[in-house]
């Protein structure tokens, strides 16, 4: 791979800034200083420096977010801020993209990637990947709603869900806490789902994607890169 290529994927920046970097004699490759943009390097074993920092290249980025309420789980947008717009330099630099998508007003687990092949194994509905969130509801959740998730809530006069599992946490009032497994991401899909058994849903957080959970210690809008464990359990489940 062209060393400004590398560098730049690795979020030094464009390849324009890149050239400049190298102009000044700021990167060594295997303890040589180097000024060529075009210069090859093997990115598998080649040691790359740059102001005697280390260089961690790889081709493929695997983040987990915890999405706030009113970022759009898009690239770019005209109006919104995006999750990529959270991301620093560094890592906006690999092209990542939010892998499905949360409602602007939703929270929670979010996984980040510029891996197109998993991404499309986790989303495919062949391939049932649960995806699981927290709600809390306005109206009491019942047996019979529990009832009819289990068999497939209609949404629209020409789509019945797949089966869901629903699950009451605690009702207090005229209002319910619930957890909802779905293994579809269809537009506004939950919250379309307790509309069908007469509830509104007040909030809704995503929890868990296939075995990948979101990490409790992150706040909104904080992110972290999987860990060699998350990575290797979310390919098994896409595949």
């Amino acid at each position: 791979m062209r060393l400004d290529k590398l560098l730049a994927n690795s979020g030094f920046g464009s390849r324009t800034e890149v050239k400049q970097l190298l102009k000044t004699g700021a990167v060594m490759v295997n303890d040589v200083r180097v000024k060529e943009a075009k210069y090859q390097v093997k990115e598998e074993s080649d040691r790359v420096e740059v102001n005697g920092e280390t260089v961690q290249y790889a081709e493929f980025t695997y983040l987990m977010m915890n999405k706030p309420p009113g970022v759009v789980s898009a690239t770019e947008d005209n109006w919104d801020e995006t999750v990529i717009d959270l991301l620093d330099a560094r890592d906006r630099a690999k092209k990542p993209f939010p892998v499905g998508r949360l409602d602007k007003d939703t929270e929670g687990l979010l996984l980040i990637s510029n891996d197109g092949v998993l991404a499309h194994n986790l989303l495919s509905p062949k391939k049932h990947v649960d995806k699981t969130y927290v709600a809390k509801v306005d109206g009491v959740v019942t047996e019979d709603d529990i009832a009819i998730f289990k068999e497939g809530v209609t949404i629209s006069d020409n789509y019945t869900c797949k089966p869901a599992v629903l699950e009451v946490i605690q009702t207090e009032g005229g209002t319910s806490e619930a957890q909802i497994t779905i293994q579809e991401g269809k537009f506004h899909q939950v919250k379309r789902m307790f509309e069908a058994v007469n509830k509104q849903v007040t909030y809704l957080k995503r929890l868990q994607m296939g075995p990948l959970k979101l990490d409790p210690t992150l706040a909104l809008g904080e992110y972290r890169m999987l860990t060699e464990a998350e990575l290797q359990t979310l390919m098994a489940a896409g595949k």
